[in-house]
C-alpha cells in the first residue's frame, strides 16, 4: 500500500486538504493501493473555515513509494505562518532524501521552503504570495501563474482547487492518464488541468473594474464565447451604442469586445490542445470556422 500522509498546520484550509484527499480516496475506491493518514503537532487542528480536525501525532513508517502532502493555511503573509517544529521539517527532509515524494498546496510551499526542499528547484504557490515566497527562499525558482510544478519529487501547487490538479497529476504519473481521468470523472471534475495552465482565467483577469455596463457585456460574452456575437447585438443587449460600448470596454479592460472573446476562445483552445485535442478540432469547438485564426492567435502569444 502507498501511504498518503497529510501534515496539518493550524488554520489549514479545508479545500486545500479535502481536494487532494478526495482524489486519493477515490483512487483507492477504484482499486489503487492508497491509505490516507493525517498527522499534526497537536491532536486537534482548527481550520480556516472553523471546522476542527482530529489528527494523529505520530508519523507512520514511510518508504520511497509514499507521499507527504502539506496543505495550505490561512495567513496574511508567509512570514506570519504558524510555527512548524524542526522535528516535523526533518521528517519532510528525510522522506525526500529517502526517495519519497513531498507535495504542497498553496502556502504549504512555505513548509517545504523551511525544510530546504525548494532550494535549487522550481516551485509555485498561490499568486498572492509568490513574490514573498521568492524573497523568503531566494535559492528557489518560483514559477508564477501556473497550477503546479514538479521538480525532483517536490511537487508544489497554487492552492485551493489546484490541489486537485496536483493530486490527479500524481495519480496519472503512477497509474497512467486513464486512471486519472477515471478518478476525475468519478469526482465530477470538469477536466484534468495541466500544470502550465494559468492560475486565473481571462474571465477573472479582465474583471477587476467597476463598470457595470462592461460587466454585463462580459457576462453575455462569457456565456457564449463560442458563438458569433455581432457588436451591434451586444451593444443593444446592454443598452448602449456600439461606439459607447467599445469605448467603455477598452477603458475597463484594455481590450475590444471582439479581442476579449478571442482571448476566451484561445484560452479554452489551449486547454483542449493540452488535453490532446487536435488544433483543428479545438478551433471548431471554441467557435472558429477553421484553424487558421487559432494558429495566428497562438503564434502571437509565443
Amino acid at each position: 500500500m502507498t501511504h498518503v500522509v497529510f501534515f496539518l498546520v493550524p488554520e489549514v484550509h479545508v479545500l486545500d486538504l479535502a481536494g487532494p484527499a478526495q482524489v486519493f480516496s477515490t483512487a483507492a475506491d477504484l482499486g489503487h493501493p492508497y491509505t490516507l493518514a493525517y498527522v499534526a503537532e497537536q491532536p486537534q487542528i482548527p481550520t480556516a473555515q472553523g471546522l476542527p480536525l482530529v489528527a494523529r501525532l505520530d508519523w507512520p513508517d514511510l518508504g520511497p513509494d509514499d507521499l507527504i502532502v502539506v496543505p495550505g493555511w490561512r495567513a496574511t503573509t508567509l512570514a506570519r505562518s504558524p510555527a512548524i517544529a524542526d522535528a516535523s521539517l526533518r521528517v519532510l527532509r528525510d522522506h525526500h532524501a529517502g526517495g519519497g515524494t513531498v507535495a504542497s498546496v498553496c502556502a504549504g510551499a512555505e513548509a517545504l521552503g523551511r525544510a530546504g526542499l525548494l532550494d535549487g528547484r522550481r516551485c509555485t504557490t498561490h499568486h498572492d504570495v509568490q513574490d514573498e515566497l521568492a524573497l523568503r527562499h531566494p535559492r528557489a525558482t518560483v514559477v508564477r501563474d501556473v497550477l503546479f510544478t514538479a521538480d525532483d519529487r517536490v511537487i508544489t501547487s497554487a492552492g485551493i482547487a489546484s490541489g486537485i490538479d496536483l493530486a490527479l497529476h500524481l495519480v496519472a504519473t503512477r497509474h497512467g492518464p486513464a486512471a486519472a481521468a477515471r478518478v476525475a470523472r468519478d469526482m465530477v471534475v470538469y477536466a484534468r488541468r495541466n500544470g502550465h495552465e494559468q492560475q486565473s482565467s481571462a474571465m477573472f483577469r479582465h474583471r477587476s473594474h467597476l463598470d457595470d455596463t462592461v460587466h454585463r457585456a462580459q457576462d453575455i460574452i462569457d456565456a457564449g464565447f463560442d458563438r458569433p456575437l455581432p457588436l451591434h447585438a451586444l451593444a443593444a443587449a446592454v443598452g448602449v451604442s456600439e461606439r459607447t460600448l467599445t469605448r467603455l470596454f477598452g477603458r475597463a479592460t484594455g481590450l475590444t469586445p471582439l479581442r476579449y472573446q478571442q482571448t476566451l476562445r484561445l484560452e479554452r483552445a489551449e486547454h483542449l490542445i493540452g488535453q490532446g485535442t487536435t488544433v483543428d478540432a479545438a478551433a471548431r469547438t471554441v467557435g472558429f470556422q477553421d484553424a487558421r485564426m487559432l494558429r495566428r492567435l497562438r503564434s502571437r502569444t509565443v
